[in-house]
């Protein structure tokens, strides 16, 4: 299969590469550095620089779309805030550009979102058929994203929508973050550590990418989280646990709301969501419990 990638050089984008590598397929990568593609990604896999110099003969069975600047890596000023928007919807935008005017068009976009499309909404259990809440920036942006992402079934193409937990992988990603802070016994709830955290192990997340490739009949909305969400405390007594170490520290929302401004909503609220759709196709996940996933990457 011929597979096109955005955002390929990320924390989940490498190990996708390899693993879809291992299984045969041929991958173009976008990247701003296509220089670096190789050894982020493998030799055999070919970069691009700009979806603008494939022409109307590029031919590809499958995209994948999981481009798109950190949301946690700077705080959201309105220029920010369109730095974000535009890594991810004007990238699917021209994706949608050239699925237009492509010959033989693919079959399928895998195109990435996240749970933080439904709001914060405390405690209450959230499946693909809840309803949002417009209730901050993540929500918008989440939208636009999907928005985008989904004009690619009036060209005939089969979507699946991926609305991703945080991920949890070894080299990187959220995790990255916060252990320097807890192996120095530093680490800590968030507020009251009541809001939830939606996760996924990175293996998982691929598995269910690499299921979407293979299975005609699935398409819309998934939840891709683990089946067993846990409050902040929870997962702040696991990850110290791992470590050996304490965790007594607290950060109060007083401290937060002024530090990070509103990116402050993304550590203070949160979304216990069940992956129910992947959970009807009987999708095995490897790591279901925080336990097991941490386990495994520290």
């Amino acid at each position: 299969m011929n597979i096109l990638i955005t955002g390929g050089t990320g924390f989940i984008g490498r190990k996708l590469c390899q693993s879809l590598i291992s299984k045969g397929h041929n991958l173009t990568v976008l990247s701003r550095k296509p220089e670096k593609v190789p050894a982020l990604c493998g030799n055999q896999v070919q970069a691009l620089g700009d979806l603008n110099n494939l022409s109307e003969k590029s031919h590809f069975d499958s995209i994948i779309n999981l481009a798109g600047e950190g949301i946690v890596d700077a705080r959201w000023s309105k220029k920010r805030k369109q730095i974000l928007i535009d890594s991810r919807i004007k990238v699917t935008e021209q994706l949608i550009a050239f699925i237009n005017k492509a010959q033989q068009k693919p079959s399928v976009l895998i195109s990435s979102s996240a749970v933080g499309y439904y709001g914060n909404q405390g405690p209450k259990i959230l499946t693909e058929n809840s309803m949002a809440i417009n209730d901050n920036f993540a929500h918008q942006l989440c939208t636009l994203w999907e928005e985008s992402a989904i004009k690619a079934e009036d060209f005939g193409l089969r979507v699946c929508i991926l609305r991703t937990g945080l991920v949890i992988g070894n080299d990187g990603g959220f995790l990255a973050k916060m252990l320097p802070f807890f192996k120095l016994g530093l680490g800590g709830k968030i507020a009251n550590g009541q809001q939830w955290m939606s996760w996924i192990h990175r293996a998982d997340l691929i598995e269910i990418i690499t299921k979407m490739l293979d299975s005609p009949d699935m398409k819309g909305i998934y939840n891709s989280t683990a089946p067993n969400p846990v409050s902040n405390q929870e997962f702040t007594d696991c990850l110290a646990k791992k470590l050996h170490r304490p965790a007594i520290f607290s950060v109060p929302a007083f401290i937060l709301k002024p530090m990070l401004g509103e990116m402050a909503d993304l550590l203070l609220g949160g979304q216990r969501v069940i992956p129910a759709r992947l959970q009807e196709i009987n999708f095995q996940f490897q790591f279901n419990t925080l336990d097991e996933a941490l386990n495994d990457v520290l």
